[in-house]
């Protein structure tokens, strides 16, 4: 179930990011969201536990490359490339943690691993080519691209530290630092954005679900299991955020990318196979 749940809820995430931009600027988004995540797991009290302060270094890091940043470049991406397509391009996402985890450890990965990053990363481009049309859909793509680096460094800071100090209390200091540094954004943003129930609700499902909820089981995933393992659960991203942009949202999808989808979770599988036997070994 832990490895269900971020992949279904950050699959559908696009899909609410799409609607609550019918309202609300890109700016103003990650903010409410966030703030909504900080409230919904301050309500659990293992979530207040004190902590060292030695460990604020990796909690503000996670707040930063996890969630101020990323979350943010989403709703902005979501103006110059459709739902379904960043979705798609986050089924990569266990290819980035992969490689990030190689540049850490500085030793070069199996051959196995090494099969499934070129699979993968040939599944992006392919994903990524019949969005590019000019500059902007081209910057929309560079930002996902930028946010899923991101994703595969707070992974690999993720992990340790759930390990030593528990999910909820690390998850929930990082969303105080992500609500500190997005406020300003968010305030400035209110100018550009107007109120509406239906996109004001699905800012209130990100915050609580793809913020509080989905972080929550992905860094305990990463403390339990390793960060590429618990990125695995990202396959399923691809088929949510396609499904619910073609059948709600009516957005065309080329061939070429849904094959390339296909090829992104291949590749992360065979990554994640790799891995596991590597494990197995040791």
């Amino acid at each position: 179930m832990l490895l269900a749940v971020p992949g279904l809820i950050w699959g559908s995430s696009f899909y609410f990011i799409a609607i609550a931009l019918d309202s609300f600027s890109p700016g103003l988004i990650t903010p409410l969201r966030v703030l909504i995540g900080f409230f919904t797991l301050g309500m659990f009290p293992k979530a207040r536990v004190p902590i060292p302060r030695k460990a604020w270094g990796g909690i503000v890091t996670l707040g930063v490359v996890w969630l101020a940043v990323p979350l943010s470049v989403f709703p902005f991406a979501g103006q110059h490339v459709s739902s379904s397509v960043i979705g798609m391009l986050n089924g990569a996402a266990p290819l980035f943690t992969a490689l990030v985890a190689t540049a850490i450890v500085r030793k070069a990965p199996p051959l196995g691993q090494v099969l499934g990053l070129g699979i993968g990363l040939l599944g992006v481009v392919f994903i990524a080519l019949p969005s590019i049309n000019g500059p902007s859909s081209t910057f929309g793509v560079v930002l996902v691209l930028s946010a899923l680096t991101l994703y595969g460094v707070a992974l690999n800071v993720a992990g340790p530290l759930q390990r030593e100090y528990g999910a909820l209390p690390v998850l929930w200091r990082a969303q105080l630092v992500a609500v500190v540094l997005l406020s300003p954004m968010g305030v400035y943003s209110l100018r550009d954005s107007e109120f509406a129930w239906r996109p004001f609700a699905a800012v209130i499902v990100l915050g609580v679900f793809g913020t509080a909820i989905a972080h929550l089981a992905m860094a305990t995933l990463a403390g339990r299991i390793g960060s590429t393992r618990a990125s695995a659960g990202l396959y399923l991203m691809p088929a949510t955020a396609l499904l619910l942009g073609v059948t709600l949202r009516h957005e065309n999808v080329a061939v070429l990318a849904i094959v390339g989808s296909v090829l992104a979770v291949l590749g992360a599988y065979v990554l994640g196979r790799s891995k596991r036997h590597d494990d197995d070994a040791v």
